[in-house]
């Protein structure tokens, strides 16, 4: 669940700059949604930063369409700009796009048309952040601001504190497609395993376990209390370690589930269950310490 911390700008006009009301805290997500121009430029920019002075920004988010498109984040502190990490940049001008800029303890989860892109690390604290702006080549539409629900504020805090498990609550509106559900926490020292389930009434749609004896993950579908084939993740490492926290982006897409861990890609999982807005259920249980959901 999400609720509006400030009002939306409406239509802003590139360059633009607005102060963040309370300045930036973690689960704060900020939305910009436009419009990459054809001409007059080639790149854009999406600026975290402290006053309208552009000496100190915390993250850097810079498109670039030359050389085939790519992606620059960068931190400026004091006026120099530090180490750039590039990657590339999987939409053009012309295309409209909505970016998501999400504040977690750790860094900004950034999705793009509704899909994990990219994360940055914090390389200063984000607290300092109380000013967005946005310059280039871009046309806006809007610009939004929502405060994504905890679990439980006090959680990070003092790490005192757990819901029981199995945990449950709803999905409002079920799955649909560029509908994204988030699961983080952190794995216990003696994990043995964990499962995160989307069900629809008594079905399981999609099962999630990763099992540590083994280091991998198995994803399932139980219908009618009869489990499908089981489909493993075996390419790579296993990316849940005991011990460490992690975060499971789970995006509905028309022909699958796409199922990201701390910003990589772990697999796409083929709906077997047709009707989307029937799978409103989160169910997430076994050997974790939850830090924070969004459904």
């Amino acid at each position: 669940m999400a609720s509006s911390t400030q009002p939306p700008y409406l239509n802003p006009v590139a360059p633009f700059s607005a102060t963040i009301q309370g300045g930036l805290q973690e689960g704060l997500q900020i939305t910009v949604r436009g419009t990459v121009l054809a001409s007059s430029g080639t790149r854009f920019a999406v600026n975290f930063q402290t006053g309208r002075s552009d000496d100190d920004i915390a993250f850097h988010f810079n498109p670039q369409f030359e050389e085939g498109g790519y992606l620059v984040c960068n931190t400026k502190e004091k006026g120099r700009w530090g180490q750039e990490e590039k990657t590339h940049l999987p939409f053009q001008r012309r295309s409209p796009f909505e970016l998501s800029f999400l504040v977690l303890s750790s860094c900004f989860q950034v999705m793009l048309n509704g899909s994990p892109f990219v994360r940055y690390p914090h390389r200063v604290p984000f607290h300092r952040v109380d000013t967005l702006s946005v310059t280039g080549t871009v046309q806006l539409s809007s610009i939004s601001f929502q405060k994504q629900s905890m679990i439980n504020s006090k959680l990070n805090a003092t790490e005192q504190m757990s819901p029981l498990m199995p945990f449950f609550t709803s999905i409002p509106g079920g799955l649909y497609p560029s509908k994204s559900i988030v699961v983080s926490g952190t794995v216990l020292h003696s994990a043995q395993s964990f499962h995160i389930n989307l069900r629809s009434g008594s079905d399981v749609a999609f099962h999630l376990k990763p099992l540590f004896k083994e280091k991998t993950v198995v994803l399932n579908t139980q219908i009618d209390g009869s489990w499908g084939h089981v489909e493993k993740t075996l390419s790579g490492k296993m990316p849940f370690i005991r011990g460490r926290s992690f975060s499971v982006w789970i995006t509905c897409e028309a022909r699958c589930l796409r199922v990201d861990v701390d910003g990589k890609h772990l697999c796409d999982y083929n709906h077997r269950l047709r009707n989307l807005h029937a799978i409103n259920v989160l169910e997430v249980a076994g050997d974790i310490k939850l830090t924070r959901l969004q459904t």
